[in-house]
């Protein structure tokens, strides 16, 4: 086998693979450089630096697995890889430790104004007085994203003698309660805070999660940290506020685009930054290093990988019978995501009818991958399933029935919650993805991309007329609406199909509605 290595990676790593492969450290190749050599190897590393495009994809006639000596895998077009059949593998927990170790550093660095004080005496001043500083022992720490980072930053904060916050709806209270993290909704948070940190993964639900809105509930003595993703915080927003007065300070170490040399935040003395530094130490290089040549060993002695980002082969056999359920429970799964209420404790997924006879990690895992896809630092896989829901302190049941309720085949996921169970059922008809079931109405609808608002309601004359209006005043099209009730004028599901997302002062109209007791709206 051979190995190329395209970005300088730890020497640990290379030593792994020599034991296995031909290696060659080739790095700073241009694009066209990488497609005309690529075809001559089995396995491909790179950190950041490389763009595997779909070119250089088609090009690795040979390629069996590429490894990204990191956590994201931007740089990497996974759906051409996943398409030739070739495995993606990361190292999601080889950073864990510096980018937590870094947080705290940018913590303390914030409450003891460290940098200005050394620029300050460096230039020849010595000022004491204008770098008060504030003690983090008894203040309260706002987490944001307890997953593998935001808890070790927890464990590292609680030594400090600080009171910990966190919010992330899919970590189980048992698991908050052993790091003694108090879990707490995401408005309370930004009100208790002294500290805010963030560490959620960028999704289409988080970017801009820290905004002007969320910055006009903090305190104004509260300091901000960021070392997960640059675009979770609206940079214009925060600046405005420390400018204003309106927050102490913060400490920045990713941009929402890098590498970068102007920031509106860089104008702000309040404002610490450093060049995206959380996965910089020796100790982190070699892990992620270490990990992704192990995996790729694996790969080539025909073994699982523990990090696989797009999931394993399915033998054709399978496929053909597989893959459409593997997107009904996909799709199942995100419906419970943002559906759900409360902090989930447990999720049990059903298989009823036809579907139950195959084998069924697959549609664990796209169903566990559907339900965490907007909180996991990690994509779920087929081989990761159980771990990422361990970590988050989840118990996770599967039940497999041969008969069915109304269909040849259902998949059922309910989430527990502390506020009840949520729960979705979907099947495949005439080749497509139907959602047949919210929890305890049996509906019909096809999730064909778009916005859904669900409202559970009374059923009474007018009532889905007054919703309808509201959305036509906003200029807001229906393309289908459906009803399931429990009983006439008894308690009732609706559902409407809307071409555009409705904007939170309108859909807090719908809400005002009489006897209407729900209304949330969700995207698949």
């Amino acid at each position: 086998m051979k190995v190329l290595i395209a970005d300088p990676v730890s020497e640990k790593g290379i030593d792994i693979l020599h034991q296995y492969a031909q290696v060659d450290v080739k790095t700073g190749l241009k694009t066209e450089e990488l497609i005309s050599i690529i075809g001559d190897y089995e396995a491909l590393m790179v950190r950041s630096q490389t763009k595997v495009t779909a070119e250089v994809i088609a090009a690795g006639k040979k390629l069996q697995v590429i490894g990204r000596a990191g956590v994201g895998v931007d740089n990497v077009d996974i759906e051409e890889a996943t398409r030739r059949g070739i495995v993606v593998v990361n190292a999601p927990t080889g950073n864990t430790i510096s980018a937590a170790e870094h947080t705290i550093a940018l913590l303390l660095a914030l409450a003891r104004h460290i940098p200005q004080a050394n620029a300050s005496l460096k230039s020849g001043v010595w000022k004491r007085s204008e770098f008060m500083g504030t003690e983090v022992r008894n203040k309260t720490l706002g987490i944001l994203g307890l997953g593998n980072v935001g808890s070790e930053v927890a464990r590292r904060a609680r030594g400090l003698e600080m009171k910990l916050i966190a919010n992330d709806p899919f970590i189980s209270a048992e698991h908050a309660l052993n790091l003694q993290v108090e879990l707490v909704p995401m408005k309370q948070l930004f009100k208790e805070a002294d500290f805010i940190t963030l560490h959620a993964p960028l999704t289409a639900k988080t970017k801009g999660m820290l905004g002007e809105k969320e910055l006009a509930l903090v305190k104004p003595t509260v300091r901000i940290i960021n070392c997960a993703r640059g675009a979770l915080i609206d940079e214009e927003a925060l600046a405005k506020a420390v400018k204003e007065g309106r927050v102490a300070g913060a400490a920045i170490d990713v941009f929402p685009t890098e590498p970068t040399t102007e920031s509106v935040l860089f104008e702000s003395d309040n404002i610490i930054v450093t060049p995206h530094l959380g996965a910089s130490t020796t100790e982190a290089q070699v892990l992620a290093a270490r990990d992704v040549a192990e995996q790729i060993v694996d790969v080539f002695k025909g073994h699982p990988a523990k990090y696989a980002v797009n999931a394993p082969f399915i033998p054709a056999e399978m496929l053909s019978v597989l893959a459409p359920f593997i997107n009904v429970a996909t799709t199942v799964g995100k419906l419970v995501s943002q559906l759900v209420e409360g902090q989930v404790s447990a999720i049990q997924i059903k298989y009823n009818g036809d579907i139950a006879e195959y084998d069924t990690k697959a549609l664990k895992a796209a169903a566990l991958g559907g339900l965490l896809e907007q909180v996991s630092e990690e994509r779920v896989n087929l081989v990761n399933a159980d771990i990422v829901a361990k970590k988050r302190g989840l118990a996770v049941v599967e039940q497999e029935e041969a008969e069915s309720e109304n269909y040849a085949s259902l998949i059922t996921v309910e989430a527990t919650t502390s506020a009840g169970v949520t729960t979705v059922a979907g099947t495949v008809m005439r080749g497509e993805v139907h959602i047949v079931r919210i929890d305890n109405y049996w509906i019909d609808i096809v999730p064909t991309g778009g916005y859904f608002l669900f409202c559970d309601h009374l059923d009474r004359p007018g009532l889905i007329g007054a919703a309808g209006r509201i959305t036509g005043e906003a200029d807001i099209n229906i393309s289908f609406m459906h009803l399931s009730r429990l009983k006439p004028r008894g308690q009732a599901l609706m559902i409407l199909a809307l071409d555009e997302d409705l904007t939170e002062k309108q859909r807090q109209q719908i809400l005002a509605l009489p006897d209407v007791y729900s209304a949330k709206v969700v995207k698949l």
